[in-house]
């Protein structure tokens, strides 16, 4: 299973940014391109194990787009993304950003008090968009059922699972200095 996606992190290029060792693949930057075939199995593999018995699904721009849309294509269930621009809407919620290579402010609307929604993104590094997604989710009372992102790497799971939510992942990876190491799926059952 996932055999798309294990083969494509194991080909995607490594690149030292800092001090991190940051791998280029298309579900986390878009590059070299998006291939529906892995985005297929992606989405698949969500929809066999997450809870989408939800009114919304929610996202972080940019990479996690593609994967939203793609299932909110094929579960009719609405999506809203977390922006990295300001609209001044009434009811926005900010949200500060911090990653293990920066900061910033996102931007959450369309989210009303009691809607039921899942969390999709791309990867968790250390887990500081993720956290920062669900702290808005929170102030913006909606009801988290679910969290799911298609690849795991650094200690952000566990220090997420540390602060009570309950993530799911689909791999988890090992990074070099010039490849992806290895590449494993993950286990939901226990994390």
């Amino acid at each position: 299973m996932l055999e798309r996606l294990k083969k494509s992190l194991l080909d995607a290029p490594v690149f030292r940014r800092g001090e991190y060792n940051y791998f280029i693949h298309p579900i986390t930057d878009g590059v070299p391109e998006i291939r529906p075939e892995l985005i297929r199995e992606v989405v698949g593999h969500i929809i066999r194990i997450a809870n989408l018995d939800v009114d919304k699904i929610v996202t972080v721009e940019a990479m996690g787009i593609p994967i939203g849309v793609a299932l909110s294509i094929i579960t009719d269930i609405p999506l809203v993304i977390i922006r990295k621009r300001k609209y001044g809407l009434p009811g926005e919620i900010e949200v500060a950003q911090v990653t293990g290579y920066s900061k910033s402010q996102l931007f959450l609307n369309g989210i009303e008090k009691g809607d039921r929604v899942i969390v999709v993104d791309d990867v968790i590094s250390t887990g500081g968009t993720l956290l920062a997604t669900l702290e808005s989710l929170k102030v913006a009372g909606a009801s988290v059922q679910d969290v799911v992102a298609v690849i795991r790497r650094g200690d952000g799971v566990t220090r997420l699972r540390s602060k009570g939510y309950q993530i799911k992942t689909m791999v988890e990876v090992d990074v070099g200095e010039k490849r992806v190491m290895r590449v494993t799926e993950s286990n939901n059952t226990t994390g």
